[in-house]
């Protein structure tokens, strides 16, 4: 795709947890022409849909780190605090933080969607693993285990009945933008400055194309206008007033310029 050729629509991928409503409003007010579609998808199959591009697939997408290609870029953006999901009458509640140590002995739940990278899983093991998050966090309200979780989906699936505490030696979880290296286009440029933070006006990447505001255009024209109109009160203070200076009234030289004011008298 060349920069000149603008797609009728940008599709911006993301998985559970993320939030992308702010880069998603600052994209609508700098490329409002180009509207930008979002498609959640689950963690396991966000890197297909971005191979899959412009078919039922995203240009870019908003996924967890690692990639697991080379043909994929990404820039990360993000690092997640981990938290273990429990029960609120669960001792752990009690306290505001706990270490991996603290769940030697109660049972972790690992979902078949976990996004956290394990070297040896913490707890102890269930019999099975769920097959998503969500099923995971039905579990823990049933009383059947733990689960360790990023904080975004620990808030995404949050219930009333639930509670979550930080668990700062547990692996962490790292947002990235990602896209397929080849199909770095001009949007994608546009997106990866405004994730970085660019301004409008950076010289960094392509620029966009200028753009007027509603009625700029006229109101432009109009204070040109104005401009060229001239200055009243300018001209009247050089014009001499009626009745004074050289000439006085009727243009006579030496005339009754100093003339007393007021009503006459009346001749008895």
């Amino acid at each position: 795709m060349t920069g000149s050729e603008v797609p009728p629509s940008f599709r911006l991928a993301y998985v559970p947890g993320v939030m992308p409503t702010k880069w998603v409003r600052i994209w609508n007010e700098r490329l409002p022409e180009v509207p930008l579609t979002l498609v959640p998808v689950p963690a396991a199959e966000a890197f297909g849909a971005l191979r899959d591009g412009g078919g039922s697939g995203a240009d870019a997408g908003f996924v967890r780190l690692p990639v697991d290609g080379a043909d994929l870029s990404a820039i990360p953006l993000y690092t997640e605090t981990t938290v273990v999901v429990v029960p609120k009458d669960h001792a752990v509640a009690a306290v505001d933080e706990v270490s991996l140590a603290d769940l030697a002995d109660d049972i972790v739940l690992r979902p078949l969607d976990d996004t956290l990278t394990w070297q040896t899983p913490p707890g102890r093991p269930a019999k099975e693993r769920p097959a998503t998050t969500a099923d995971a966090v039905e579990l823990v309200a049933a009383g059947v285990g733990l689960l360790i979780v990023p904080q975004s989906l620990a808030r995404l699936h949050h219930r009333r009945d639930l509670t979550y505490r930080p668990v700062p030696d547990a692996p962490e979880s790292r947002v990235a933008l990602s896209w397929p290296q080849e199909e770095t286009t001009d949007l994608v440029e546009h997106l990866i400055g405004i994730v970085r933070g660019r301004t409008v006006n950076s010289t960094r990447g392509r620029p966009l194309p200028e753009r007027s505001a509603p009625g700029a255009k006229a109101a432009k024209a109009k204070d040109k206008a104005k401009d060229k109109r001239p200055d009243k009160v300018s001209q009247a203070r050089r014009k001499p007033a009626p009745g004074r200076g050289a000439g006085g009234k009727g243009g006579k030289s030496g005339g009754t310029g100093g003339a007393k004011r007021g009503k006459p008298r009346r001749r008895p």
